[in-house]
């Protein structure tokens, strides 16, 4: 009788995890998760990213560096008496910019240099005063017979130096994917907050091309961005049939929104009275390009692009009404980053579960 081979199929066990193992995963995440929101909860409500900041001053006051009393902002005679000139640092089409000191305290003197410009320096000061947060530049007084106006000095200039800075050795450890991506996010909280300010809406018109843009805006010493030129901020009002044209010329470009070129073609030679008014979402268009800089080239920016794809897909749609708000972009930001540092934080702990 012959003996049959019988050949029993064993299936390898499934690795059990132990209970105690999975607890301590599920607290780790727990804990991961508390610290995030508790990370998150503080980065937006208090690195720049709130309307106002309570530790400013009552309108018409400022303070300046570690002095807790709120200080009047400066008068004319005050200024003449009390800001010395130190060297000059820029100048634009409207003012030139002096590095000046007041009572051992680094601070700018911005003064007009073209009396044809009158109109836009005024302007800027009468939007300077009327934003103060903490997305603008802080204002320490001004003098408008002079055309003069006096701000908080930030010794690391405006955003055009940032990849030069974050490549020096004292910054070079911030030179991170995480910063830059908040850089973003600041960059968009303040259109955010132009398009939603006490005035209205207000559109960035000093944006027409990249260079331009990034000359707006400063680097404070923490690492966030600060609104710092604001001579060209027109006002939209739908409601009102009141839109903008930055500027009368013709303006040309990719970087520029489509509904801010030419639509009759070169055939017809640019009129200004012919050229159709605009929206807020031309400062939409732009914020891919913007926040493509900010990113900039280190490990972990090109991911941040990719989840960021969509959002910016339809911050370039051709129709502005297909664009989304400033809003809308910045909760996305807000979304994306929670997930990558999130991930950043738990790497492969999916797979353990």
């Amino acid at each position: 009788m012959e003996k049959k081979s019988h050949f029993i199929k064993r299936e390898s066990p499934q690795r059990e995890v132990p209970a105690v193992l999975l607890v301590l995963l599920l607290v780790t995440v727990l804990l991961l998760n508390g610290l995030l929101y508790l990370y998150l909860n503080n980065f937006y409500g208090s690195s720049g990213r709130a309307d106002t900041d309570p530790s400013l001053c009552p309108f018409g006051y400022f303070k300046l560096g570690p002095v807790k009393n709120c200080s009047p902002w400066l008068s004319c005679e005050a200024i003449n008496k009390e800001v010395r000139k130190l060297k000059c640092v820029g100048e634009g089409a409207v003012k030139k910019v002096f590095l000046s000191e007041w009572k051992e305290n680094k601070v700018v003197l911005s003064q007009l240099t073209n009396p044809e410009l009158q109109e836009d320096f005024l302007h800027g000061l009468k939007m300077l005063k009327a934003l103060q947060s903490k997305h603008v530049v802080r204002l320490l007084g001004y003098c408008e017979q002079q055309f003069t106006i006096l701000t908080e000095y930030h010794p690391l200039g405006s955003l055009r130096g940032l990849n030069e800075t974050l490549h020096m050795p004292k910054y070079r450890d911030l030179n991170t994917w995480h910063r830059r991506f908040m850089l973003a996010i600041d960059y968009v909280s303040i259109i955010h907050f132009l398009h939603s300010s006490p005035l209205g809406t207000l559109v960035m018109c000093d944006s027409n091309d990249l260079d331009k843009v990034l000359s707006q805006y400063l680097l404070t010493s923490d690492f966030h961005i600060l609104v710092n030129d604001l001579d060209a901020l027109p006002l939209v009002n739908r409601s009102a049939g009141i839109l903008v044209k930055c500027g009368h010329r013709e303006l040309q470009g990719e970087f520029v929104a489509p509904e801010q070129h030419w639509p009759h073609g070169e055939e017809v030679p640019f009129d200004d009275d012919l050229m159709p008014p605009y929206d807020e979402k031309t400062d939409i268009w732009k914020i891919p390009e913007v926040s493509n800089f900010f990113l900039g080239h280190v490990e972990g920016s090109d991911i941040a692009r990719l989840h960021l794809f969509d959002i910016h897909a339809a911050c370039k749609k051709k129709d502005p009404a297909e664009r989304p708000s400033a809003q809308e972009v910045l909760d996305t930001y807000r979304k994306v980053l929670t997930l990558l540092i999130r991930e950043a934080a738990m790497p492969g702990t999916r797979e353990m579960l």
